[in-house]
């Protein structure tokens, strides 16, 4: 349902106060407290098979050549493979785009120039034109790509990027738009969006909270349970589970990130970015 008019003006006003929203929820993860519990990870497309479910796993690669890695919390797999399984029933076919990340992963995604760019882009959008300062685009930059461990779920092992087919035909249950957006379209509910995408989205919702996984508002795809998204959108004020971790996929175990709070890519890099990523505008 697109209640506001289509014009830039309320585009980039929504835009605005969605990416402003995010990041009054971003001061909020980074204060939140965690008592990581230490759990071990487990194999989402090895319990999919064993329990007969029918899932889908995302063959990209999530920045140059690095694979992505279909782990996350062992309990958490249990829930998903659940989750798996209501919605063939359904008729749907559950696609895991994205689960754990690391710290050097999430921190070449930022960087990854798809990724990167179309944030850029929306930077200089949002100011009429011309590229706002770094810290500006830092911030956008936080908001949509985790740039500090403390804040993404991914790295806390507790969060999956998804996508939903049908089972007959193999077309998308569609939500307007296909993972991975990156515009005023993204947020959950975006007022920019159709009204019977947005069901669709809330659909989806409907079937991944009904088992603990939260959405982040401002992602349509990304579900989170355990952490410290979840607590704060449950108005759950205990310590969460789950905190950003290195894991050894030799041991499976799993030990705190020793700063969670330092950004993965400082404002030099992002200066850096800038740069390359103008360059790569101007030869187009």
């Amino acid at each position: 349902m697109i209640t506001a008019t289509n014009d830039d003006t309320a585009r980039r006003a929504y835009w605005t106060e969605q990416m402003e929203l995010g990041f009054a929820m971003v001061e909020k993860l980074i204060s939140f407290p965690v008592a990581e519990c230490g759990e071990r990870f487990a194999c989402m497309r090895s319990a999919a098979a064993s329990e007969n479910v029918e899932m889908l796993f995302s063959t990209s690669k999530i920045a140059g050549n690095m694979d992505r890695v279909f782990f996350m919390r062992e309990s958490l797999v249990r829930d998903v493979v659940t989750i798996g399984r209501v919605m063939n029933k359904r008729g749907w076919i559950l696609k895991i785009e994205d689960a754990f990340r690391s710290l050097a992963m999430q921190g070449q995604l930022v960087r990854k120039p798809q990724v990167f760019d179309a944030i850029l882009k929306k930077c200089i959008w949002e100011n009429g034109g011309k590229i706002p300062p770094v810290e500006i685009i830092s911030r956008r930059v936080i908001v949509m790509t985790a740039n500090i461990p403390k804040i993404g779920t991914h790295m806390s092992g507790s969060a999956i990027d998804v996508s939903v087919f049908h089972r007959d035909d193999g077309r998308e249950v569609w939500r307007g738009n296909s993972y991975l957006e990156m515009s005023e379209r993204t947020p959950m509910r975006s007022r920019f969006v159709e009204s019977e995408h947005i069901a669709n989205r809330l659909a989806i919702t409907e079937v991944m909270e009904s088992h603990g996984f939260m959405h982040f508002p401002f992602e349509f795809w990304h579900f989170n349970k355990g952490d410290a998204g979840d607590h704060i959108l449950n108005h759950n004020a205990a310590p969460c589970r789950y905190g950003p971790v290195n894991w050894n996929p030799v041991t499976n175990e799993v030990t705190p990130v020793a700063d969670p709070l330092s950004p993965l890519n400082p404002l030099p890099v992002i200066e850096s970015e800038i740069a390359a990523a103008m360059l790569r505008a101007e030869s187009q």
